[in-house]
């Protein structure tokens, strides 16, 4: 049986790249263009505007928070005083849109891209040519300094991605590959001895959470379903979500709070900001590991 589950906020266009920091939810919505931040009380807020899709999200030791800014492949950073600047240009190293980051303790941002134009592949085509026959991306390291370079290649589709506690090993979804990729990770942020750390298929992993006992909860964008994978890719809990699940995060002031950000598709209708998404959030077990 699924654990039972509520809904914490229904305001959303699309909802990505859930972060919890300092008692509340941080997370993108695509088409508002903005980044937003919501407590357990359920009280929204707009905290930054940009004029692009934001996606993902992560702080500096500093106390900056970098945006990733899909369309113009960007890195954005807003200084604590509030300033927004380009942190890095991707444009020369991504394919196509940006998406997904973790950044780590040292402040490096992880940034994945599609590789190519995913939403009029899908339309053309279909989901499962698209799996079987694609372009494949990069995975991009920008350093805290902000130079960006390319650290993985033949990505199936790099999406969440996090880092485990003793910063050591990234693990990245990758969502048209059906599964979760892991890397050791250089005391200078290069990435190495890389190897599937779970396939998952016909999951299609979007965004990803680490708990404390090595688990990795998995956001379905095609099932309507959060699912706990162990390492090898045993399942081990399913949540249901009514529709499809684009993102997860374990916060709340122990950690055992589960967000879930859900919408009826990951594409805008006509151009349009109609609200569609949907935050929802459950109580699990195991607490967040880890970063983000």
């Amino acid at each position: 049986m699924s654990r039972p589950t509520r809904v914490l906020c229904d305001d959303i266009c699309f909802g990505e790249a859930p972060r919890w920091r300092q008692g509340r939810l941080w997370f993108s919505d695509f088409f508002a263009h903005a980044v937003k931040s919501i407590s357990l009380a359920g009280d929204l807020r707009t905290e930054v505007e940009i004029d692009d899709q934001p996606s993902g999200l992560g702080w500096m030791p500093d106390g900056s928070l970098l945006i990733v800014s899909m369309i113009k492949r960007q890195l954005l950073r807003r200084s604590v005083d509030g300033k927004i600047s380009v942190h890095a240009d991707l444009s020369g190293i991504a394919g196509f849109h940006c998406n997904d980051m973790v950044v780590d303790a040292e402040g490096r941002a992880y940034v994945g891209e599609f590789g190519f134009d995913l939403p009029q592949e899908m339309t053309t085509r279909g989901v499962k040519s698209v799996i079987a026959d694609h372009l494949t991306a990069k995975l991009v390291c920008v350093s805290a300094d902000g130079v960006a370079c390319e650290v993985a290649s033949d990505m199936h589709f790099p999406n969440g991605s996090v880092i485990t506690p003793d910063g050591k090993i990234l693990i990245v979804a990758e969502t048209l590959g059906q599964a979760l990729t892991a890397f050791d990770i250089g005391a200078d942020g290069a990435l190495t001895n890389r190897r599937v750390w779970a396939k998952i298929s016909p999951h299609l992993p979007d965004g990803i959470a680490l708990n404390a006992d090595g688990h990795i909860w998995v956001a379905d964008s095609v099932t309507p379903k959060c699912i706990l994978f162990a390492q090898g890719g045993a399942a081990l809990e399913v949540i249901d979500t009514d529709v499809p699940c684009y993102a997860c995060m374990l916060g709340g002031d122990d950690g055992r709070s589960l967000f879930m950000l859900t919408a009826t598709s990951s594409e805008d209708d006509d151009g349009t900001t109609s609200v569609k998404g949907k935050l929802l959030i459950a109580t699990v077990d195991v607490p967040h590991a880890g970063l983000p």
